[in-house]
């Protein structure tokens, strides 16, 4: 009696992971293969410590909103402080997105 090998022995000969399934899905499609570069605990920290920083403003301004919204009793100020938070919002994540992509780019 044969039994399979277990999940700690590792995959069987010949499987491949989702992961790897995926990668092939992409190569088929034209698309090249994500490249490998592999981070210092620096660049680990100075993206956490971005998220955590954009993070906070994000709630500084979640706060700012509902202040400004309680304390707006015209539906057109409303809309503006609306538009105004979307855009500030829309701001402070692009900066993360941008100061991340920047560290990474960094190590390719």
């Amino acid at each position: 009696l044969v039994y399979p090998p277990l999940m700690s022995e590792g995959k069987a000969p010949g499987m491949k992971s989702s992961y790897e399934l995926a990668l092939e899905r992409l190569e088929k499609q034209g698309i090249k293969r994500p490249e490998d570069s592999p981070l210092t605990d620096e660049d680990r920290r100075a993206i956490a410590d971005i998220r955590s920083r954009a993070e906070a403003r994000l709630a500084e301004l979640e706060i700012l909103r509902r202040d400004k919204q309680a304390k707006a009793g015209d539906p057109v100020k409303r809309q503006e402080e609306e538009e105004h938070y979307l855009l500030e919002r829309r701001r402070v994540e692009e900066d993360r997105d941008r100061k991340i992509e920047a560290i990474r780019k960094a190590k390719g």
